[in-house]
């Protein structure tokens, strides 16, 4: 039996070995000692506190593998990925993985090697998982993004509910719940729907003081941004929208010469948003331009500022992607552009990607007749999905068509997948039965089998530019006969280039008429609230945007930050704020305009600095040099 010194000694070698730190943070090390003496816990600490670590840490100290769930699969993969860089044995299941992957998974398991395994809540349901997993020592169950089982959380996932009857399943394995956005009502929702017994709860406040926060109606944002990234010369984050503005905005930055700018959205190969994100990483001064696609598990703590080209669709995603920054404690900063135009942009935008009960059907059964998918019938084939298919025939929006497909991916109906990715392609026949086909086709299938191996036996991921360089025929052309031989039924080929689903449950009608359609009416009426207290947060400037932030989350007796945009605009009508000496300070280092001023004096707001200014060159102390920059006399 190993002592209590010595095991203290262990946490802090195991932290030390493979997360490189001496010591823990805030309070990490009473919730990983909670976990290791086997006490139901939950966790709620803001984005960037180190959540992770709190059920990683045990893992490794404790027998058996840790069962992780979590909603998202990006997640899992970054995160299993992260951890096996570090030599700390990980893995993850998902619809996307083959039974033969699969199996691989659950044996490495009951061996004993995987420490951590990362599931989706669906799979909670699986007979394959079930099956396996009683074979499984389990060391303890941790719940990720915990405020997905609450129906008042901004992500709720009713897969959550299958927790609760597998915790029944295995009553003596305790559980770690976590999660950094959850109001009390949220919370209290997790203790009751996770059954956890004795819960032992820690809780840090959500106030980031060293994080201040702008509010900007803003008409020429791409000039905003900008003159806002010129006289920055560190590392930060803007969030955009859509993948086109990500990559418009780049463009422009370009042009005008800020080469530490790039875009990193979902439609990106893997290699390339690997590549992105490692020089991002790695760097002091980089910039990227994303969508909410980048974000999820990074673990970069000199991250200075996050720019919102667009506001977020709600406070709990605006608090998540603002606490990126600022993660080593020092001085940060998170601007809010908006204008009086998007938001009702947006209003109508929301209201436009919402299809009525009717139109949610249409969608669904055009899904199903397209791919000749009976009632009850389950195929075992990944479709190509077609998006100008199912635009002709229902006249619907994008915006709509995949809204239903992505909660039909988040209910584990279907597996969606909209993002570049490698094709795969698994052979439908024994190796000795090409040589009876036609001979062009037993040609072109001997020539895949020099150039991808095991795709006789198994589904296999492969690149066509990696297969064209080896055989020397264009990616056109090695698609067109994949597809050709694909309509023979010799082979298996999904391009991953284009959008394609798997049918993950049996057709269906009675339940997608009652049950699925009612929960797709009640997340879309939360999406729109969630929207409306956003949109306050945006346009009120009589109350501290982090009191807001605090308020929401439940914290209702704090105090004003003192550095915001509405507490600096109030200070200065209380006291009329005179920063004439620090004007004069920065300009006898050299002439400066009022942005780069701004900037200097840790981004005050440029009203202040033009008062400042007009009173500095009635007195002579400052003077124009042209219409823009100002120098001392």
């Amino acid at each position: 039996m190993i002592s209590q010194q010595d095991f203290q000694e262990l946490k802090y070698k195991t932290l030390k070995y493979f997360w490189g730190y001496d010591h823990f943070r805030d309070s990490q090390e009473t919730i990983i000692d909670s976990v290791i003496n086997e006490k139901d816990t939950l966790v709620l600490l803001p984005t960037g506190a180190g959540k992770s670590l709190c059920y990683q840490l045990p893992a490794l100290l404790k027998e058996g593998t840790c069962l992780i769930i979590s909603p998202l699969l990006a997640l899992m993969k970054d995160q299993v990925s992260q951890l096996k860089s570090k030599g700390i044995e990980a893995e993850y299941l998902s619809s996307e993985l083959d039974e033969y992957d699969a199996e691989t998974i659950y044996d490495r398991c009951k061996e004993g090697l995987t420490k951590m395994l990362y599931i989706s809540p669906e799979r909670l349901t699986n007979k394959q998982f079930i099956q396996n997993i009683e074979e499984i020592q389990l060391s303890f169950i941790a719940v990720d993004e915990a405020h997905c089982i609450s129906e008042w959380g901004q992500d709720f996932r009713p897969s959550y509910q299958n927790i609760k009857e597998f915790r029944k399943n295995n009553p003596n394995i305790p559980c770690l719940a976590l999660t950094a956005t959850a109001t009390p009502k949220v919370l209290e929702e997790i203790k009751t729907k996770l059954e956890l017994k004795n819960v032992t709860i820690f809780q840090k406040s959500f106030k980031r003081e060293n994080i201040k926060i702008f509010s900007e109606e803003v008409s020429d944002k791409f000039q905003r941004v900008f003159n806002i990234l010129k006289y920055t010369n560190e590392s930060g984050i803007v969030y955009v929208r859509t993948r086109k503005e990500a990559e418009l905005l780049t463009e422009f930055l370009h042009k005008n010469q800020l080469k530490h700018v790039d875009f990193f959205h979902a439609g990106l190969t893997t290699k390339e948003k690997n590549t992105r994100q490692q020089t991002w990483n790695a760097s002091n001064n980089n910039v990227l331009i994303s969508t909410n696609a980048f974000g999820m598990g990074i673990d970069k703590d000199n991250v200075r500022f996050v720019i919102h080209y667009s506001p977020s669709p709600s406070i709990e995603n605006y608090y998540q992607e603002i606490g990126r920054s600022g993660r080593d404690g020092k001085k940060s900063f998170a601007f809010l552009l908006w204008n009086q135009q998007e938001l009702q942009n947006f209003d109508q935008i929301l209201k436009n990607q919402i299809p009525n009960k009717a139109e949610f059907l249409k969608i669904i059964t055009y899904l199903y007749s397209i791919f000749q998918v009976a009632e009850f019938e389950l195929p075992e084939k990944v479709f190509q999905l077609n998006f100008n298919g199912i635009q002709n025939f229902t006249k619907f929006s994008t915006a709509k068509i995949k809204n239903v497909l992505n909660f039909l991916h988040n209910q584990e109906i279907i597996y969606f997948n909209d993002n570049k990715s490698l094709s795969s392609l698994q052979l439908l026949m024994q190796a000795d039965e090409i040589d009876q086909l036609p001979q062009k086709d037993a040609y072109f299938i001997e020539l895949m089998l020099r150039s991808i191996s095991g795709i006789t036996t198994h589904k296999v991921m492969f690149s066509e530019q990696q297969v064209s360089n080896k055989i020397g025929i264009s990616i056109h052309l090695i698609k067109e006969r994949l597809k050709e031989l694909q309509q023979k039924n010799y082979l298996e080929y999904v391009d991953g280039a284009l959008s394609s689903i798997k049918f993950l449950k049996p057709r269906d009608e009675r339940i997608i008429n009652s049950s699925y359609w009612k929960l797709f009416e009640h997340i879309q009426k939360n999406k729109i609230q969630k929207w409306e207290e956003m949109k306050f947060f945006i346009e009120d400037n009589q109350y501290c945007k982090m009191k807001l932030i605090l308020a929401y989350f439940g914290e209702k007796n704090s105090k004003n930050c003192g550095q915001c945009t509405v507490c600096e605009k109030n200070k200065q009508s209380i006291f009329g704020k005179n920063i004439s000496a620090q004007l004069l300070n920065a300009l006898a280092k050299r002439p400066a305009t009022i942005e780069e001023l701004s900037i200097q004096m840790s981004f005050h707001s440029k009203e202040s600095i033009l008062e400042n200014l007009i009173f500095l060159l009635d007195s002579g102390k400052v003077k124009m040099l042209n219409f823009r920059t100002y120098s001392l006399t």
